[in-house]
């Protein structure tokens, strides 16, 4: 991946928000995330791509053993042809007209070695020079990477029809790695949430992640890790196996869409430090690995190869030109991710018109972490969508839960042998046939069915909005989930693509109002919010007070580096001077909260 031309991307949304955002933006050199989770899902946004295109489609037979990868594949393919054939009819355009072409151009930010380029033909007058050039530019135009992501954690293990498991080849991340990887696609794929030791282990087995007789990787590997430590460990261990990483891309553990995995206390400044610091260490560490590797195996490894450091990217809560430029100059990021604000560039994404409309008018407070996940992770969540009603009125109906149609979250062995999941009716009646049997008071029982019945059925809901976008299903019948990061309540319309990626370079009036915050006084709520809550629940033994003591403690070093930017000048649309009583206010909460808990648990231990 090269992020020469443009410093942003689009991440992973949802399973079914960012499906499409290759075909939609990829032509204009944009780089955006596909999850690959859902192969049901994109058998039926690729068979919809087929017809639009007019591409042959092959069904895919269920008791194909390898469907799953099989569907996976499929889709990328299209979407490579219809991401090639769209940047082909754009090459043909003319300049100096007002089409995608001149888009494409006016899209780039200032500092681009190519958008400077094109300034330079728009001062030439008619003649051999300006032809040559204009050739030139056309010639120089690429696509956006089509990249995919795999969640560590979803990886089902699957069974035959007779009952019996099948072998670990067929577990649901690997199955999604195969289908990526047995595509035509020359991109890279996201690991993200945890490290998945068996899933890295499989990567061996397709030489497209290996460099090819003329030293180059057709698939690279992007790891999206929480800290410096977590980056080092993954980046050996695929270095043993011979595998490079192409890029650590670094996420806020709370101010970000989707599953939330908090970091302790660690704000996103204080994980960026690590990694300016120790950035040029990293192949340091991994080359001597790799290159033995190779050696080992009688493979070419060319000597520029990996003498350059992996990339560095952020995502999660950046909202203006001048927050994202902090991360590029400041801490030395080759690229930051914008997620939560293109749920509202229809260009961009995948977004059905009713979640649209709730999105637009979101406040504050509809925006919240909830425990809506059957993994049992905290998960970024938007009140008032059609799948938390739908959820919310079975429940009330006296039949809760999910039929479970996909499975792919399933974890829970409470009360099987097999594991099924904690959204699914068959699981909520198994466990409030015990809540009820239980020797429990009558508002605790009610307490514990409402956090039961909270369970969102992830696996369709999120997909879902996409596919009545797409008008492939009725929306009666499809209730919709979106995961949006709380950063989105600052953006409040539709915006067009142009004006999104023209907010993100600073070429245009901000988006958002000149009152909000700094992304680092959100951050640093958020993770205040956080310590009040896991309080409530932890310190009764003195490994939990630890730990809470090592949280308050990372927080309030966090608050301090913070508190030194910004003293700094501030670059422009980045509003510093929201930070010193932002974090007043949040130290004086988490020391009233330390006081109420901290003391008086550590006084009870001692």
């Amino acid at each position: 991946m090269s992020y020469s031309n443009h410093k942003f991307h689009i991440p992973v949304m949802g399973t079914g928000h960012s499906i499409d955002s290759p075909i939609r933006v990829a032509h204009f050199g944009i780089s955006s995330v596909m999850s690959i989770v859902d192969d049901i899902l994109i058998d039926k946004i690729c068979k919809y791509y087929c017809q639009k295109y007019e591409l042959p489609f092959i069904e895919i037979s269920k008791n194909d053993l390898l469907a799953r990868s099989k569907r996976i594949t499929q889709y990328l393919n299209v979407v490579e042809i219809i991401v090639n054939r769209n940047l082909e009819a754009i090459k043909k355009l003319p300049f100096f007209e007002e089409n995608d072409k001149k888009k494409y151009f006016e899209l780039l930010p200032e500092s681009s070695p190519l958008k400077q380029k094109y300034n330079q033909l728009l001062n030439l007058t008619d003649g051999v020079e300006k032809e040559n050039l204009a050739n030139e530019l056309t010639n120089l135009m690429v696509a956006g990477s089509i990249d995919v992501n795999i969640m560590s954690k979803v990886d089902r293990t699957t069974f035959a029809k007779d009952g019996s498991m099948l072998s670990e080849e067929f577990t649901d991340a690997k199955t999604a790695l195969r289908g990526y990887a047995e595509s035509n696609l020359s991109s890279s794929i996201v690991f993200s949430a945890g490290f998945n030791r068996g899933l890295f282990g499989y990567l061996p087995q397709f030489k497209d992640f290996y460099r090819n007789e003329a030293g180059e990787l057709k698939k690279k590997i992007i790891i999206k890790v929480s800290d410096y430590r977590s980056a080092l460990i993954q980046g050996k261990f695929l270095a043993s196996k011979g595998l490079e990483v192409s890029e650590f891309r670094i996420e806020s553990g709370l101010n970000c869409g989707g599953h939330a995995f908090a970091s302790q206390g660690f704000l996103l400044p204080t994980i960026m430090s690590e990694f300016a610091e120790n950035k040029n260490q990293l192949n340091v560490q991994f080359r001597p690995m790799v290159k033995a590797y190779y050696d080992k195996a009688g493979l070419n490894f060319p000597d520029n190869a990996m003498i350059k450091p992996p990339l560095i990217t952020v995502q999660g809560g950046i909202g203006t030109s001048g927050e994202a430029t902090r991360m590029l100059e400041d801490f030395g990021c080759d690229s930051t991710g914008w997620g939560s604000p293109f749920l509202l560039v229809p260009e961009a994404t995948c977004v059905d018109d009713d979640t649209m409309n709730i999105l637009m008018n979101a406040k504050k407070e509809d925006l919240y972490l909830s425990n809506a996940s059957p993994l049992g992770v905290p998960f970024n969540n938007l009140r008032n969508t059609g799948s938390e009603n739908w959820t919310r009125e079975r429940a009330e109906k006296g039949n809760p839960g999910s039929a479970c149609p996909k499975g792919l979250l399933i974890s829970n062995k409470e009360f099987t042998d097999i594991p099924i999941c904690t959204a699914s009716r068959q699981y909520q009646k198994l466990k409030v046939d015990e809540i009820s049997c239980s020797e429990l008071s009558a508002n605790e029982k009610t307490e514990l069915q409402d956090s039961l019945f909270v369970k969102v059925c992830l696996c369709e809901h999120l997909g879902n909005g996409a596919l009545i976008k797409l008008g492939i299903t009725p929306n009666l019948k499809a209730p919709q989930s979106i995961c949006p990061g709380p950063n989105v309540v600052w953006f409040n319309r539709e915006y067009s693509l142009q004006e999104m990626v023209d907010h993100i370079y600073g070429k245009a009036e901000s988006l958002v109002s000149s009152e909000r915050p700094h992304m680092f006084c959100q951050e640093l709520e958020l993770y205040v919010n956080y310590f009040e809550k896991i309080i409530t629940t932890m310190g009764s033994t003195t490994a939990e007070i630890n730990y809470l003591e090592g949280f308050k403690e990372n927080l309030e070093k966090g608050m301090d580096l913070i508190l030194k930017i910004s003293e700094q000048k501030p670059y422009p649309n980045e509003n510093l001077k929201s930070i010193p009583d932002f974090v007043k206010t949040q130290r004086s909460r988490l020391k009233l909260l330390s006081i109420n808990k901290l003391e008086l648990s550590v006084a009870v231990n001692f």
